[in-house]
């Protein structure tokens, strides 16, 4: 199965290149990015995780990263004829199901401002009231907003690799979450003097890209230095694919020198039905 586009390198600049131009995403973006609450979520996040933790970068960069890498792969996804659960369902509209995306991939992290511990339940139970807050701007007091909210609140929740995906749109923002793994995210750690294995690898990636697969339908092209950037895509994005009910549909091609080293598929615990 032939490529028929560029790959989409996952990085900051990503959004923009797949933002859809739907006024309600578009207005959704904006809104996420002028909200005083959110963004302060999101930078407590990173006081936690990098100053308090020496993990690597949980705050608005890593946020808008995945944003970007959640929209690539539904992108990918659907234009292979994957159906987003939001429509198939009978939740809301197309442009809804990339809202849900969207705001799930911005605020799955947010938690980490209370503990890195149950983050991912934290980050839930925020998320649900600035979700509420920011569709309400978009739909209005209605019954689509909140239905809606509770998409938003399960992306965010399932993005831990503990619990398993029940929609496209969760298991979109799961795997751009693992797809943020190249050095940039992890120098200030190593700097601050943290060289486990977990710094080690991710500063061997060096980029990661997004792209429709040879074999499968969405592959995450890892370029590395060395091999130890392999531990990057085994235990931490390799588990967000295996958790995301998309596993059986997804390769991970690793690269060093530009020449392919490994490809690695994954083991899945479950299987998102009615894609098709």
């Amino acid at each position: 199965m032939a490529e028929a586009v560029q790959p989409y390198e996952v990085g900051a600049d990503l959004i923009e290149r797949v933002l859809p131009g739907g006024e309600r995403v578009r207005r959704a973006w904006e809104l996420l990015l002028s909200d005083a609450e959110t963004q302060a979520y999101l930078k407590m996040a990173n006081v936690f995780a990098t100053k308090r933790l020496l993990y690597n970068d949980h705050g608005p960069l890593h946020a808008k990263i995945v944003a970007g890498s959640a929209l690539a792969i539904y992108r990918i996804l659907t234009e292979r004829g994957f159906v987003p659960s939001v429509v198939a369902h009978g939740v809301g509209d197309a442009e809804d199901s990339l809202v849900v995306t969207l705001l799930g991939a911005y605020l799955h992290d947010v938690g980490n401002s209370v503990h890195r511990d149950f983050h991912s339940l934290h980050s839930a139970l925020l998320a649900d009231r600035i979700a509420e807050r920011l569709l309400v701007k978009l739909y209005g007091r209605t019954e689509r907003a909140y239905a809606l909210k509770q998409e938003v609140v399960h992306a965010v929740f399932c993005h831990d690799e503990r619990y398993t995906c029940l929609t496209l749109e969760a298991a979109c923002v799961k795997i751009a979450d693992g797809t943020d793994m190249s050095r940039g995210r992890a120098r200030y750690p190593y700097e601050r003097g943290k060289k486990d294995i977990h710094a080690l690898s991710a500063l061997a990636v060096e980029r990661v890209e997004i792209a429709p697969g040879m074999d499968r339908p969405l592959a995450i092209n890892v370029h590395m230095a060395n091999e130890t950037g392999v531990f990057q895509v085994d235990a931490v994005l390799g588990q967000k694919i295996a958790t995301s009910g998309l596993a059986p549909y997804v390769e991970v091609r690793a690269f060093i020198g530009g020449r392919l080293f490994v490809t690695r598929t994954f083991e899945t615990t479950h299987v998102l039905r009615g894609l098709f």
